[in-house]
């Protein structure tokens, strides 16, 4: 073609100098306008027929490919390998331009390619992380690694092509530079330790809920990189972690809290010592009336007389040798029954309620449960139901709850 080009000159009378110049002009023009048409044909014509395609197609695998632009960076491919082609035809008298084209279309075809296996471990990232139910394999990790190895690579072969020599002449110059690529590469390399130790342990997974104070970090884990551990806290900020950090350093998963099925809600009722009483009778007939206290009182009433009835006692309560129901005692009964026929309380979970040491602000009553539901906001939707409810009836037993006296309490005093 080169030679047709500089007759067809010759024909228009073109000064023999200036001949081998403009002849490499037109052929440059002319394969790059072929390159140009054969890019447009396949971003414009041949990807919207295969889009097209993907569209009314019901595989998942084609949309991710299109997700992760596959199509388009093959698209690239085209151009660059008719111009590796066509150099020797359209420009083959002038061994500088030919050399340069050449050089440059080799680089671009290695780096493209290079882009294009990159899109296609992207595919194959997403339609593991949707298809697989096995979280704790670290692929992520493992897709990020091979496209640093991929571009290595593709830079290396870049490189060589460049100064002309083989890429085995630049990779034995490699192991000279293994420390200096080890300090360049060091979060690389222990986030890829850390990845693996993560899996095969099975730390800690997308979707998991962790805690890490000491970075700022709680809430659910979006993503397991190569060298960050992408985490969404519930404020909906986001906090990115060294992938090593979670081998190096403490945090808390909440994935067993999850899987069980059960949330544990650990808090105290704080009852005023100076309202603690053994109970009368007229407290005993108005609590006979609460049904949850029913077996109890009548199993308690039954053992406490028998007690008495045994040690040749009359139930006076002028008698401080006498057996005797208290208030907190029966109030603790009946949490205790609260709990255990309340809905939302996990039944196969520790149930119960304590009595913590006195201390300057009453007796803690502690109660110590699972709530079925883990979910954040119903867990702290059955918590203030079931401590509102407690507030409520704890006078029903004659028992204050503690507080430290406010203004208002102080005015009621003086009134």
């Amino acid at each position: 073609m080169s030679e047709l080009i500089q007759s067809w000159l010759i024909e228009y009378g073109l000064s023999a100098d200036l001949i081998p110049l403009v002849s490499a002009a037109i052929g440059l023009t002319i394969l790059l306008s072929i390159c140009w048409i054969s890019y447009y044909l396949a971003k414009y014509i041949v990807l919207n027929v295969v889009h097209k395609v993907v569209t009314r197609s019901s595989n998942q695998l084609d949309d991710l490919m299109i997700t992760h632009n596959v199509f388009g960076r093959i698209a690239w491919l085209v151009p660059i390998i008719l111009l590796l082609a066509f150099i020797p035809v359209f420009i083959s008298d002038n061994p500088k331009i030919t050399d340069t084209l050449t050089i440059f279309a080799k680089i671009a075809l290695a780096l493209q390619v290079a882009r294009s296996v990159s899109s296609l471990l992207n595919v194959t990232n997403s339609a593991f992380q949707e298809s697989s139910k096995e979280r704790y394999l670290p692929l992520n990790a493992t897709v990020q690694l091979l496209k640093l190895a991929i571009y290595m690579v593709a830079t290396i072969l870049a490189i060589s092509i460049l100064i002309d020599r083989s890429p085995i002449y630049l990779l034995s110059g490699l192991g000279a530079l293994t420390a200096v690529l080890l300090l360049v590469f060091q979060d690389t390399i222990k986030g890829l330790v850390a990845s693996i130790q993560i899996s095969a342990n099975k730390m800690v997974a997308p979707g998991d809920w962790i805690s890490m104070p000491q970075y700022g970090a709680d809430g659910d884990v979006v993503e397991i990189a190569l060298n960050t551990v992408k985490i969404r806290n519930f404020d909906n900020t986001l906090t990115t972690v060294p992938t090593y950090a979670l081998i190096s350093e403490s945090f808390k998963n909440w994935r067993g809290m999850s899987n069980s099925g059960g949330r544990r809600i650990k808090r105290s009722l704080s009852i005023d010592l100076a309202s603690i009483h053994f109970c009368d009778n007229e407290l005993i007939s108005k609590l006979k009336e609460v049904e949850l206290l029913q077996d109890y009182l009548s199993t308690k009433n039954t053992e406490i007389e028998q007690y008495n009835t045994g040690k040749g006692l009359t139930n006076n309560t002028s008698n401080p040798n006498c057996r005797r129901l208290t208030n907190i005692g029966t109030f603790r009964a009946y949490i205790g029954a609260y709990l255990e026929h309340h809905p939302n309380v996990h039944n196969n979970m520790t149930c119960m309620v304590r009595q913590l040491a006195p201390t300057d602000i009453g007796v803690p009553l502690e109660l110590y449960f699972f709530s079925s539901d883990t979910n954040w906001v119903n867990y702290e939707g059955i918590q203030a139901d079931i401590f509102d409810h407690l507030f409520s009836i704890a006078p029903l037993f004659e028992l204050r709850i503690f507080q430290t006296p406010s203004g208002y309490d102080w005015q009621k005093s003086l009134s």
